[in-house]
């Protein structure tokens, strides 16, 4: 299991450090309902991550993910197109960066935040989690690593639930910030929201490239094998 854990590790910082949901959640903490917003997107993301990763691993036991010599063909093949699709999106990143100083467009739904209910803010938690493009390749890329590993079912779903972790702890630090400093928090959240929206191009750029080349890398010793 340790080996499995090692092997989805960077996948799990990648999610981690994904400038928008920290952002999110961020602009939650920021709302007249931030006391109850902000546990509200992170049970959505958690519950996400956690279905995602039950329904990915569950499709990926059933076509038997490993081999007598290591991972199946098809993981490896899998490992290869995940990899591509992240360098694909990190050069996508880069190309659409602003330029000249102009600042990041960030999202119309974010721009509505103050008005969002519990069940809105989890249900927006639970898809930055899901069915961004960039959390859906990495946490694929997690699960083919624990997959890939020949491990029981039930190490499995332990290396899942520190993958859930990890990941989730960009979204857990603004809301411990929150909750240990009330309103002095305000000026911390808000120079880290700034931060990562005019930081987020490079941030996204040079994670989605790294871990898309090491997937690659993976990919083609595993074919070499």
């Amino acid at each position: 299991m340790g080996e499995a854990i090692g092997q989805m590790l960077p996948a799990a910082v990648g999610v981690a450090i994904s400038p928008f949901p920290i952002v999110a959640v961020v602009l939650m903490l920021a709302t007249p309902r931030a006391r109850t917003n902000g546990p509200a997107f992170l049970a959505g993301w958690l519950a996400g991550l956690a279905l995602l990763g039950a329904i990915l691993l569950t499709v990926s036991n059933h076509l038997d993910p490993t081999s007598s010599s290591g991972p199946a063909t098809w993981v490896t093949v899998v490992k290869l197109l995940a990899g591509l699709a992240l360098v694909y999106l990190a050069f996508r990143q880069w190309q659409g960066r602003p330029r000249g100083g102009a600042a990041p467009e960030e999202p119309r739904w974010m721009a509505s935040v103050d008005g969002f209910t519990p069940v809105k803010t989890a249900s927006t938690g639970a898809v930055l989690s899901t069915v961004n493009p960039k959390n859906f390749l990495l946490a694929l890329a997690g699960v083919e690593a624990i997959a890939g590993a020949g491990i029981s079912v039930g190490e499995e779903a332990i290396a899942w639930l520190v993958f859930i972790l990890i990941g989730s702890l960009g979204v857990i630090a603004p809301l411990a910030v929150y909750f240990a400093l009330g309103a002095r928090s305000q000026q911390i959240l808000e120079d880290l929201k700034g931060w990562m929206i005019q930081n987020s191009a490079v941030i996204m750029t040079v994670l989605l490239f790294v871990i898309g080349v090491k997937l690659v890398g993976d990919a083609i010793s595993g074919f070499s094998t």
